[in-house]
């Protein structure tokens, strides 16, 4: 009898620990942005281990550090997932620049990676780009939902918006575009992806960190877990041996 009740509590005991681990389980979404993040096949949904980049490895040492149960995610479009993150529990998104405008809208863990806001132009071009000022006399194409594109959109410069970045690479290309605002590090990428020339970066207007977003109900000791875990790997060299591997 007595080994009964001990097997009992026992499988109680289990069954709460399961569910816990169920509830602290983090489920991180992505998009393809290399070399931050991206499907390994360059196609628009991946798991697991389909997934890599700077920011994917970075995240991987982290959950592996902190033994926190995780899903993560590749698709798109970019605001699907960006709304989703802010609805769902327990969901993350990444790589996600921080702004005063997002501050209030999620949990940060970060940063994960610096990155350059950069204008691009066909490499014959001749359109020189001095101020943001200067964008407003050109067709200047963006990526919908994208940090880059609300920013410039914020400071009065018309942005024709794309649901996929690789689509300005090609009407750069084509010349339906003059210029192509994007990261200094992804639009080689994207280029490529593109099957299109790389075009030819000409001025730099905003540097800024790329994050990891959790949903606001995201335990605060998940967060202090996480944030713990990268300062350590800042701390023990192991974040810029990931770094160097893609930048």
């Amino acid at each position: 009898m007595k080994s009964l009740t001990i097997l009992g509590a026992f499988a109680i005991a289990l069954a709460f620990t399961s569910l816990s681990q169920a509830a602290d389980k983090l489920t991180l979404l992505t998009e393809n942005y290399p070399p931050f993040n991206m499907s390994i096949d360059d196609k628009n949904f991946a798991r697991e281990s389909g997934i890599d980049g700077v920011s994917t490895d970075i995240l991987r040492e982290m959950m592996a550090r902190t033994n926190i149960n995780y899903s993560m995610t590749l698709r798109s479009p970019w605001n699907r997932i960006y709304k989703m993150t802010q609805k769902k529990s327990n969901y993350g998104l990444f790589s996600t620049t921080y702004t005063e405008e997002r501050k209030s809208l999620f949990k940060w863990v970060g940063p994960l990676v610096e990155n350059d806001w950069v204008v691009f132009k066909k490499a014959n071009s001749s359109i020189k780009i001095s101020s943001l000022e200067d964008l407003k006399k050109y067709k200047v194409g963006g990526y919908k939902g994208d940090a880059t594109a609300e920013y410039l959109k914020s400071r009065g410069i018309n942005i024709i918006e794309t649901a996929l970045d690789k689509h300005n690479a090609e009407k750069l290309a084509a010349g339906r575009i003059d210029l192509w605002a994007a990261s200094r590090f992804a639009a080689p990428y994207v280029a490529e992806t593109a099957g299109v020339e790389l075009p030819a970066a000409i001025f730099t207007f905003k540097s800024v960190d790329l994050y990891l977003a959790l949903n606001l109900n995201t335990s605060d000791s998940t967060i202090s877990r996480l944030q713990s875990a990268l300062d350590a790997m800042k701390q023990d060299g192991t974040f810029d041996t990931l770094v160097n591997n893609y930048l």
